[in-house]
């Protein structure tokens, strides 16, 4: 089977991108994957990319950003869609072309505007696969509209909780289109995982107001009061540094909170922490907090909508604390910090648990749903809007994503087979 990931800009660096790149170099293994970028503006990818998978740009801006099409604003690409404006009759041209032309039996877009140009132009040999990175209240009113009325081409939809497609199933009105729950997959780790020993806590993602890191530093400043040996290490580039960096200083907490800048991959950085820590006001999913669950550490994370409460179970491997609230914050990084014993058990249970979301599972599941969509087409039926095992996982079945193991590539390709579609 051919899959086709439409991806706004592989030659950046950004959840989305991360995302994109673990499943495809995980589908890479038994199938022939591509991703096509809109836009180029360097030389190569920054992240790292399984070399089994090849990456066409359609827009190189290095040589095409003063194109007379390019300056001139994007008709398909929604408005409303928050990157419109790195969109034009350049790249409207570009992705209709590459979808009538495509050799794939199913491309899959990854953020909304990309969405509407492959429910709008792809023709109907191919299966239509739309990703939402982003919730649904997340969206304007104006661009909910567009999706209303463009998401209903799709076969597809698939969002990174099931939380959250329960509301696009009800919100979007998509009553002929699947909505499923396909999260994102974090590697393997290849470190051994933290001894959870180190008086360090660490948070990574960029820094924005979104990240909520000033409530962070505040919450720090409680354990700094207790145990001023403890130290705060932010990893990340972005606006709120130097207002972060003030903050700092006028918190007097200059010598125990240090913002690093940049690192990609974290994994060196989290196995030197034994607490993780997320602090967002909004998070679809939470890349960040499975890394740091995978490499030992029991996260502390707000609770906001929709991601950290599907992936922590507040006590058992993680806190789950109110958003806004740097008091209950600073109090849950508290009872991690005085008891040596919690923090390890908990750090076990975070690795354990964080296993539903390795490579593997994910991918057999995306395959699951693949494969059904493909048959159901072929049948002239919807496909099963039935979670599999991941599903169940991460709905409440305490291991079930172990199940995925038998979820075989001999079955895929023997559905595959029976319905005519090439490998």
């Amino acid at each position: 089977m051919k899959i086709s990931f439409l991806l706004h800009n592989a030659y950046g660096i950004g959840g989305t991108i991360t995302t994109t790149f673990n499943l495809a170099g995980a589908l890479a293994e038994r199938h022939d994957v591509e991703i096509v970028s809109v836009l180029r503006n360097r030389d190569d990818p920054p992240l790292t990319l399984d070399p089994r998978v090849t990456v066409r740009p359609l827009v190189d801006l290095r040589t095409e950003r003063d194109d007379p099409l390019h300056k001139e604003p994007a008709r398909v690409f929604p408005a409303a869609e928050q990157r419109h404006g790195q969109y034009s009759r350049l790249t409207d041209e570009r992705i209709a072309r590459c979808l009538a032309d495509t050799d794939a039996d199913v491309v899959i877009g990854t953020r909304p505007g990309l969405n509407v140009h492959l429910a709008r132009q792809a023709p109907d040999r191919v299966l239509r696969v739309g990703q939402e990175h982003l919730t649904w209240d997340h969206h304007s009113p104006q661009l909910r509209t567009v999706l209303r009325r463009a998401y209903r081409r799709l076969d597809l939809l698939t969002t990174v909780t099931e939380a959250d497609a329960r509301v696009y199933r009800r919100q979007a009105r998509l009553a002929r289109v699947p909505v499923l729950a396909l999260p994102n997959s974090v590697p393997d780790p290849v470190l051994p995982p933290s001894d959870r020993r180190a008086k360090l806590i660490v948070a990574a993602g960029r820094l924005v107001p979104v990240k909520g890191y000033d409530l962070l530093v505040r919450a720090f400043a409680q354990v700094a009061a207790e145990h001023p040996d403890w130290r705060l290490r932010i990893y990340g580039i972005g606006e709120e540094r130097d207002r972060l960096r003030a903050l700092v200083q006028e918190l007097g907490l200059s010598n125990t909170v240090h913002l690093m800048g940049a690192a990609a991959p974290m994994e060196g950085e989290w196995v030197k922490a034994s607490i993780g820590a997320a602090s967002s006001v909004f998070e679809p999913f939470g890349m960040t907090i499975v890394e740091a669950m995978r490499c030992g550490l029991p996260v502390v994370s707000t609770d906001c909508r929709y991601g950290p409460g599907e992936i922590i179970r507040d006590g058992v491997d993680g806190r789950l604390v109110p958003p806004g609230d740097p008091d209950a914050f600073g109090a849950a990084l508290l009872d991690l910090v005085r008891d040596d014993e919690r923090r390890r058990a908990m750090g076990r249970a975070a690795a354990e648990n964080a296993r539903r979301y390795a490579p593997g599972a994910v991918v057999a599941e995306a395959e699951r749903l693949l494969t059904d969509a493909v048959a159901a087409r072929a049948a002239g039926r919807r496909p099963d809007p039935g979670p599999g095992a991941l599903g169940r996982a991460l709905t409440g079945g305490a291991h079930a994503a172990r199940d995925l193991a038998h979820v075989t590539a001999a079955r895929l390709l023997r559905t595959l087979r029976l319905r005519g579609v090439r490998r």
